[in-house]
């Protein structure tokens, strides 16, 4: 199935130079007055080798199809992710390794999908958005609007995003899972 380089998300699993990859992490860039382009960190299924590589926005991508199994994020042990299937309740774990920055999104009870290949979990499908809480930031400016200034903020998993100046510290925002960005209050 063939999707264009935009919809790249990390976790994903997508056919490259004729071999299967795992898509390790996306960055949107606009350099200057240059064309956008999609810079990807891939790593290839069989061999493990993670590289990066320059996609077009427009560049047709090779979404493989897999078995996806929903599935709900349990816990981690260290670098192990647990999943339990949730009709069967069976667990899947996933390493940080095969995980990526798709691990900055996991919180607990999370529904995503498991993706199988061959019998073998190799990745996970995330929500198009997830809503998380702000465990650090500088304190919020009131009479601050929403303007092209933005300060850094950690999330409960971790992941640091830029919000605008009147967000403040254990609100609930949503965030984009393909480029990491705030998008909202939640």
């Amino acid at each position: 199935m063939a999707i264009p380089a935009t919809q790249m998300r990390p976790g994903m699993i997508i056919k490259h130079n004729d071999k299967l990859h795992m898509v390790f992490s996306v960055e949107h860039r606009t350099p200057g007055n240059l064309r956008a382009f999609i810079q990807a960190k891939l790593r290839n299924l069989s061999s493990g080798a993670m590289f990066e590589h320059r996609f077009r926005s427009g560049d047709a991508i090779d979404r493989v199809v897999v078995d996806e199994i929903a599935m709900e994020y349990l816990y981690n042990d260290g670098d192990d992710y647990i999943f339990m299937d949730t009709a069967t309740y069976e667990q899947t774990t996933l390493s940080r390794e095969i995980l990526g920055d798709a691990v900055d999104y996991l919180l607990p009870n999370i529904g995503i999908s498991v993706s199988f290949y061959d019998g073998k979990a190799v990745g996970i499908e995330l929500p198009q958005v997830v809503e998380m809480t702000v465990v650090e930031t500088e304190p919020g400016i009131k009479s601050a609007t929403a303007s092209s200034v933005t300060k850094p903020a950690k999330t409960e998993t971790g992941l640091v995003v830029q919000v605008p100046p009147f967000i403040n510290e254990g609100e609930k925002i949503r965030i984009d899972t393909s480029e990491g960005a705030y998008m909202s209050r939640a």
